[in-house]
């Protein structure tokens, strides 16, 4: 105990660990805490499961020696699963648990903090640092895309089918031809990884999550920060963009890169909008040098910095900008020097050029139902004896060409103030995801970052939640698509149109009698 003497008394305190354990302690027994208790038990629920039921390697002698392989047949991997999608499901319950509470739905009133929510997030994430890949066998192509570059290959001239072992055991038939599409910066990280862990698959995926966490912090600092310029509530948008099971269980147990595109694309916006525009088109420079995808929102971030230009001259009494071509050349040209210093920075280190530009075309062996293009094409094939392979090259062609028309539309759209510019960059995004000729769910990670800054109505989170509950449940935790069973399908719209009203309601299918009244 410690003594804190005032001019009438001793007050006695008690010592800063038995403070912090009370504390702790209250916090498991509010509302706030009992959904983060459910989330970590779903997600420790899916890293058990994952053993049998994950993204496992064809050949697993950890599984062996642990006399656990039985879980990856027959009743063991139907037992696996059912444990899996317990564990997603119990983590969604909690993420609508804790929006209701951040939200002050259903009764409850809106006290829980922003720090709170930041340690919900790492006590969800913990138990799905040491999982199976979940939802997803990318990482297996990222080792060993690294182990390419780590062994004197060009991971943008071959793919990883030139260097056998046990790192390309695991890696999807369809990657093994596949060059990498990632920036020199990933595939630096991809070599140094595989450099410390060798040919240990198990080490390398704990190690690739590992250095996903600085995306996840930015996040975390970024995407309620921007909220002070988009007009949003930062608990809320904390809650939506991070939280979301869709973003945690893709990014963190699926282990994918856009963990750390997202979080440097929303830092460089944040730091954009503070007036640190070398700064933050640095910081986006380098997301663009993990995935081309960031690279969006750089023609936004100049007209952000002609807005600052405008004001900081305004301020001054130094009058209007000088003609809007010259400031934009200058300050266009500033930016793209900066990108490129950046980027010229990170090829030299990897030693690698510009060949994951064309290596971005490798998305179109993706085909699935999530895609604008693969939907028009399958609608074609339905009302004539067309192919599919067909029809889809002139439906990615038409999205393709509406997809640029929208990307110049929304660039010139988009320019008058700090929001309109962020609000363009989101509907990039949007039309990206959409139009582009591959989809896959994590990929809606990426507006999501951005939208959670803004104000949103109660129906627009509500149709938020249902998308990105219905998004996380259309792909099998291995990572095989769903879209093709019609059973799985009707069972994430369900449980999606759930999520959704259960947002506002406590009890929306009225299974219990006290559906208005809050728990303790």
């Amino acid at each position: 105990m410690t003594a804190q003497v005032t001019g009438l008394e001793s007050v006695v305190l008690p010592d800063p660990p038995r403070r912090r354990m009370r504390t702790a302690a209250d916090f498991f027994r509010s509302p706030e805490g009992h959904a983060a208790l459910l989330g970590f038990w779903g997600s420790l629920m899916m890293t058990a499961g994952g053993l049998g039921a994950g993204a496992v390697r064809r050949r697993d002698p950890l599984l062996e020696e642990a006399h656990l392989s039985w879980l990856r047949f027959g009743h063991g991997y139907a037992l696996a699963t059912i444990v899996v999608w317990l564990g997603v499901l119990a983590m969604i319950l909690a993420w609508v648990r804790l929006g209701r509470i951040t939200l002050g739905y259903a009764g409850y009133e809106s006290t829980v903090s922003l720090t709170e929510l930041r340690w919900i997030v790492g006590i969800w994430i913990f138990p799905l640092l040491f999982s199976v890949p979940m939802f997803s066998q990318d990482v297996y192509s990222y080792l060993a895309q690294g182990a390419l570059l780590r062994d004197g290959f060009d991971p943008y001239r071959v793919g990883p089918v030139v260097n056998p072992g046990v790192l390309l055991d695991n890696v999807s038939p369809v990657w093994t031809t596949t060059t990498a599409p990632y920036g020199p910066i990933f595939l630096l990280m991809g070599r140094l990884i595989t450099m410390v862990t060798g040919s240990n698959v198990v080490a390398g995926t704990i190690a690739m999550r590992l250095v996903m966490l600085p995306g996840l912090v930015l996040m975390m600092w970024a995407v309620p920060h921007l909220t002070k310029h988009l007009g949003g509530k930062p608990t809320v948008a904390l809650w939506l963009a991070v939280l979301n099971p869709l973003v945690l269980i893709h990014l963190i147990g699926g282990a994918h890169n856009e963990m750390l595109m997202v979080g440097l694309m929303a830092a460089g916006i944040a730091l954009v909008l503070e007036h640190h525009h070398a700064g933050g088109i640095v910081v986006v420079a380098v997301g663009v040098a993990i995935k081309a995808t960031a690279g969006v929102a750089l023609p936004f971030l100049v007209w952000i910095w002609m807005i600052h230009e405008r004001e900081r001259r305004a301020a001054e009494n130094k009058g209007p900008l000088p003609h809007p071509l010259w400031t934009f050349a200058k300050i266009g040209g500033l930016g793209l020097s900066v990108f490129a210093a950046v980027f010229v920075a990170a090829s030299a280190a990897a030693g690698v050029g510009l060949g994951w530009l064309s290596a971005l075309s490798g998305s179109k062996k993706i085909i699935n139902w999530l895609s604008l293009p693969t939907i028009l094409a399958h609608m074609v094939t339905w009302v004539t004896p067309l192919h599919l392979g067909d029809v889809l090259v002139y439906t990615r062609l038409l999205c393709m060409l509406g997809l640029v028309a929208i990307l110049a539309w929304a660039w010139w759209r988009f320019k008058h103030s700090e929001r309109e510019a962020v609000l363009g960059i989101l509907i990039a995004f949007v039309g990206i995801v959409i139009l582009s000729p591959a989809a896959l769910p994590w990929y809606y990670s990426w507006p999501l970052a951005l939208a959670a800054g803004f104000t949103l109505s109660t129906p627009t989170l509500m149709l938020l939640v249902g998308l990105c509950t219905w998004l996380m449940l259309v792909f099998q935790p291995g990572g095989s698509i769903g879209l093709y069973n019609f059973w799985h399908v009707a069972a994430a719209t369900f449980v999606a149109l759930v999520a959704a009203f259960s947002l506002r309601t406590v009890d929306p299918l009225r299974l219990r009698a006290d559906t208005g009244k809050p728990r303790p």
